[in-house]
């Protein structure tokens, strides 16, 4: 998953950037508010950590925006500042942050507030699981299965159905797909998006199974959240 630090302390990005990418997430991040904005439009993160006291957009500005905009009013932000005042709180929560972390913090409690508004909005995440209809991904054991039965991935295809499951429903292009599997400097061409795709494909569905990737022509794929796994007779 990939998150967006919005901080203007290049030492505190960096301090982010470590911990989170320990963690196994993808991280981008902006040092002012109006390249946050750019940011978010470009590279759809799936989170948004934001510092209050920022150049040129403050962050209590940014999380309006994002609560009035149609694509981003549901995308989760934590706001992480100084200002640790009850009221600067109740402010920051009122203008739609789904948490609010005061400096210092502990990057320990940090990543463990992360996790939780993650789950909160994605109910099908927990540490260990991703489940989406009827597909079940075992992050320890790096196992899936779908209605029970045990579904046999190559590493790519175990990756590019883990990053559309922690999005399902959610329209991905394939530059997304691309940039989200296989990373922003490695070159591979669109079409080997579409080579996996049918392979993973393969791997989901018997016969009378619900295809779940949905084709979005011109644009990309979605995972669907539908609950049914067989198709209709």
């Amino acid at each position: 998953m990939k998150i967006l630090i919005v901080e203007d302390e290049p030492s505190m990005v960096e301090l982010l950037r470590y911990n989170l990418e320990s963690e196994g997430f993808e991280v981008c991040s902006a040092l002012d508010g109006e390249e946050a904005w750019l940011c978010i439009e470009e590279q759809k993160p799936d989170m948004v950590l934001l510092d209050w006291m920022l150049p040129k957009l403050s962050g209590i500005e940014i999380c309006r925006r994002l609560r009035r905009d149609q694509e981003f009013r549901n995308l989760p932000v934590i706001m992480i500042t100084a200002r640790g005042e009850e009221s600067d709180r109740v402010r920051g929560l009122d203008v739609g942050a789904d948490d609010y972390v005061s400096k210092p913090f502990s990057p320990a409690e940090l990543m463990a507030r992360i996790r939780a508004v993650l789950r909160r909005h994605n109910p099908n995440m927990s540490n260990d699981n991703i489940t989406v209809a009827d597909v079940v991904m075992d992050l320890v054991a790096y196992k899936v299965s779908r209605d029970g039965r045990e579904l046999h991935l190559g590493p790519t295809e175990f990756k590019l159905l883990r990053f559309f499951m922690e999005r399902a429903g959610r329209v991905l292009t394939r530059e997304q797909l691309l940039d989200g599997v296989w990373g922003q400097n490695v070159y591979v061409e669109d079409r080997t998006v579409d080579v996996h795709i049918r392979r993973l494909r393969k791997a989901l569905n018997e016969d009378n199974d619900v295809d779940l990737i949905r084709t979005v022509r011109a644009v990309g794929y979605c995972f669907e959240k539908g609950d049914s796994n067989k198709k209709a007779s």
